[in-house]
């Protein structure tokens, strides 16, 4: 296979043709934060993490579709750079469910270590209106809370091109969007087949497994039974 010479923060770096500039990144062993990607399932370039500076492109790049070219030069943590990526974060916090401390996500949140990475210190600087979802714990299994979604659409790739069964997708358009059910049905009415592919690919806590702990400890306890 044809292999391809660019150069990302300075260093020379190989990849193979049809590499994407996020792929020649790991090779090199230089990390690019993301968040809606997820390796040959959820390539979109939608959340704007990974952008890059490109030597002659007239805008920053996202990494993750891009492809690279013969000679092309890559930046990856300028100024510039780290402060759009935090700008993006100010904007996914600000109509974001930020009640981390009683979050089952938190400290295992890929969207708050890259705050805490970037040093994202004003959690409302672009706060407004904010929609309000009710939780869907209608499925046996799990809990969906949009509150907390960022819209990075893992869980709808790994439900449809994963599982190949494709319950849950995005709703309406703009500042309506949402990821919700055919027909805005609880999970559980749906074919959901349970798997739990979608918590495992959610960033944040908008899907969570229910948790039964409270009840097996009242069981133990109760000497009734």
């Amino acid at each position: 296979m044809e292999n391809i010479n660019i150069k990302i923060n300075g260093l020379d770096v190989c990849a193979p043709a049809g590499s994407t500039i996020l792929d020649a990144a790991h090779i090199a062993g230089i990390k690019i934060p993301t968040l809606c990607f997820l390796k040959e399932i959820n390539e979109i370039g939608a959340c704007r993490m990974c952008i890059v500076e490109v030597k002659g492109a007239r805008n920053l790049v996202a990494a993750c579709v891009h492809p690279i070219t013969e000679g092309m030069e890559v930046l990856t943590n300028t100024p510039v750079l780290i402060d759009s990526r935090k700008r993006t974060l100010e904007l996914l916090l600000s109509n974001h469910d930020k009640k981390c401390l009683s979050c089952v996500r938190s400290g295992q949140c890929e969207l708050q270590e890259l705050c805490q990475e970037l040093g994202v210190e004003d959690e409302n600087y672009f706060a407004g209106v904010s929609p309000e979802y009710e939780l869907d714990d209608s499925a046996p299994h799990m809990i969906r809370d949009n509150n907390k979604c960022i819209l990075c659409r893992r869980c709808t790739a790994v439900c449809e091109k994963v599982q190949s069964v494709g319950v849950i997708g995005p709703n309406n358009r703009g500042f309506t969007t949402f990821i919700g059910s055919p027909f805005d049905m609880g999970l559980g009415n749906t074919s959901c087949v349970a798997c739990g592919q979608c918590i495992a690919a959610c960033p944040t806590g908008a899907l969570y497994e229910k948790d039964f702990t409270d009840d097996v400890l009242a069981a133990i306890a109760d000497k009734s039974k």
